[in-house]
């Protein structure tokens, strides 16, 4: 297996909360029962992912099996991302259903790699006729990145497609022409993407509040006008383990952790600004970030009360 797969792998699994870790895994129907009855789920996290990963070594695990695993990762916390609906336009008398999957997908993987030589794309079949997408982008000369996917959600006998928020937002009208392609009816279209969409008007009413409500925050907290310019913030930490787990040994350790972390940027405050409007933070951003304009400072130590 190739270490770039373990990882993968080893990625996933630490993100799965442990009240969620065998059912993921049994959706996942990689790992035996025998297996998994030989793996201590009492065992630290990192430790218990170390042994699944060397289980699915003996398994011959590949990176389409990896992405399967994110996928139902995703599946089951799926309410933690942003979604955007499309819906497919079409003629009286069209009908969009795309009866057989199986030429589906392969003819929607041939055509995102036709365009786009390093592009990964995984496929789970899931219940009532869907189908979910995982794409992982790369460009003409690095290979896809796997921890920046974008995840479609299909229903084949519906005109809705559901598309993630990927950080990579310049690859969704791919997206929306390779489901053109296989439609016969007119183009997907979404207009804040340049492309011409008709979207569920409530869907749009309900994301148009929240980012109404993200941009109403970020401008209170920033201003309406340009921020100073700022490279860097560094953070020094000097506090004790906090866990609702009991035990463990860093709950036991005496000594204060200390860690140092910086944040640095050619123009901070700006691109700070940026992140909750851009969908890559939540909104209100932390106060340790937020501060920095109104304290004069980009140099903080942070203890235990």
């Amino acid at each position: 297996m190739d270490e770039t797969v373990a990882e993968f792998i080893k990625r996933t699994i630490l993100k799965i909360p442990m009240t969620k870790m065998m059912t993921v895994l049994k959706a996942w129907d990689f790992l035996s029962e025998n297996q998994l009855q030989t793996v201590n789920f009492r065992k630290r996290k990192e430790s218990l992912a170390q042994d699944l990963v060397l289980l699915c070594k003996e398994n011959g695990v590949s990176l389409n099996d990896a992405a399967l695993l994110d996928i139902i990762y995703t599946q089951f916390h799926r309410h933690q991302r942003v979604w955007d609906v499309f819906q497919m336009a079409k003629e009286p008398g069209e009908d969009i259903d795309l009866s057989d999957m199986e030429q589906f997908k392969s003819s929607f993987k041939k055509i995102l790699q036709r365009a786009l030589k390093n592009v990964t794309v995984t496929f789970r079949d899931a219940e009532e006729n869907a189908i979910w997408i995982r794409i992982a982008w790369g460009t003409q000369y690095r290979k896809p990145n796997q921890y920046k996917p974008a995840y479609v959600m299909y229903y084949s006998q519906t005109p809705y497609a559901f598309i993630s928020s990927s950080q990579l937002r310049s690859n969704t009208p791919l997206l929306c022409q390779n489901f053109e392609t296989h439609n016969s009816a007119t183009p997907l279209q979404e207009r804040r993407l340049g492309l011409d969409i008709n979207m569920d008007s409530r869907i749009i009413h309900e994301n148009r509040i929240e980012k109404d409500r993200v941009q109403r925050v970020t401008q209170e907290i920033f201003g309406d006008y340009s921020q100073p310019r700022l490279e860097f913030a560094q953070y020094k930490l000097e506090t004790k383990f906090k866990s609702d787990l009991n035990g463990g040994i860093l709950a036991e350790r005496e000594e204060p952790l200390r860690c140092l972390v910086k944040f640095s940027s050619p123009h901070l405050l700006e691109a700070l600004k940026s992140l909750a409007p851009a969908g890559i933070a939540d909104a209100p951003l932390s106060p340790l970030l937020t501060c920095i304009p109104s304290k004069g400072m980009n140099y903080f130590k942070i203890k235990d009360k």
